[in-house]
């Protein structure tokens, strides 16, 4: 166990290696001048500015020299200043990530408490009307573009049935409470402010559900394709032939031994969902990390994408190691093999 644990982080290191390289090739790649879209027409017109400019935020300096001093940074734990924002990256990600951890966590618990259950049942009784809701579920939740699903929702339960409220996190005319974790409904209890807790609980309702849209597709399918291998087994045939109970057998024997793949999609579902949702967020003003992606690629703030997209690799990183250490708890063999 401790070699397989081992290999894997020694693995991850060399990822996160890897990924800082790419990381600051494409964002320094990326067309458009950050010159021109910080200063504008004017001042970019004025050699001196430009220079000073340039100067100030490494822009002069040789590429690789530029890669250094960023790798440098990193493992001092430093992402750089923003461009935009003055401030640190690393600060700004702590004041946005909340939200987009929030949100993602709702839309993939709801997720999980759909997903899971549809596509179950759907293997079990394959070929019938649940079958059917299952697979129209799945074809819906994989195939609809999240930004026409978005508009439609805020359409429909905003503007036209006034069932939902409104974008943002909270109402125009309530408070945040006091700091604490970041996240609304955390904060909200630990002060018992109940009506910010249920004005919270209420805007996040549709930005959850077109989040949750894609990946509650992804994982009934996966699901119902394991569950669908796993009861064709020799052991279902045997776990029938000596009388056991249907629920007893599919619960017991076939839905455990369905569930890596669904672990697998499953956390890098989730660890998609952190990485920050750019047009979810967008779309219903949520102040987290996909909006903050999204203002800084407008900007040219190559710092700031920068740090988000290391912030990014490192999260999908550390989710596979959760993953791979999870087989092992699922399946002794792999750790064997």
């Amino acid at each position: 166990m401790l070699r397989y644990v081992a290999a894997r982080l020694l693995t991850a290191a060399f990822m996160v290696l890897l990924a800082t390289l790419a990381v600051f090739l494409i964002a320094n790649s990326v067309p458009g001048d950050p010159v021109l879209s910080q200063l504008g027409d004017l001042a970019a017109s004025n050699p001196a500015t430009v220079a000073e400019y340039r100067q100030k935020w490494g822009l002069d300096l040789p590429i690789w020299d530029r890669y250094w001093i960023f790798l440098r940074g990193l493992l001092q734990g430093d992402l750089g200043s923003s461009i935009v924002s003055r401030r640190p990256v690393l600060a700004d990600i702590r004041d946005y990530a909340p939200a987009t951890i929030e949100l993602a966590s709702v839309a993939f618990l709801l997720s999980l408490l759909v997903g899971l259950p549809l596509g179950i049942l759907a293997a079990v009784r394959r070929d019938s009307w649940i079958d059917n809701l299952a697979r129209l579920v799945s074809l819906v939740g994989v195939s609809a573009p999240t930004f026409w699903l978005a508009f439609i929702m805020l359409a429909v339960f905003y503007g036209w049935l006034d069932w939902a409220p409104g974008p943002g996190q909270l109402d125009p005319v309530s408070f945040p409470p006091d700091r604490v974790t970041g996240l609304l409904l955390v904060d909200s209890l630990l002060a018992g402010d109940w009506e910010t807790f249920q004005d919270a609980a209420a805007h996040l309702v549709l930005p959850s559900i077109v989040l949750a849209s894609a990946t509650l597709g992804l994982i009934t399918r996966t699901t119902r394709a394991a569950m669908l291998e796993a009861l064709s087994q020799d052991y279902v045939r045997v776990a029938r032939a000596k009388g056991l109970r249907r629920r007893a057998i599919v619960l017991g024997h076939a839905a455990p031994n369905a569930m890596l793949p669904v672990v697998t999609l499953g956390g890098l579902a989730y660890a998609n969902l952190l990485s920050g949702a750019v047009l979810t967020e967008t779309v219903f003003s949520w102040p987290g990390l996909g909006r903050y992606t999204y203002q800084s690629a407008v900007a040219l703030d190559f710092p700031a994408i920068m740090g988000i997209t290391m912030i990014v690799a490192v999260v999908f990183v550390a989710v596979n190691i959760l993953v791979d250490l999870s087989y092992a708890l699922l399946d002794p063999r792999v750790v064997k093999g």
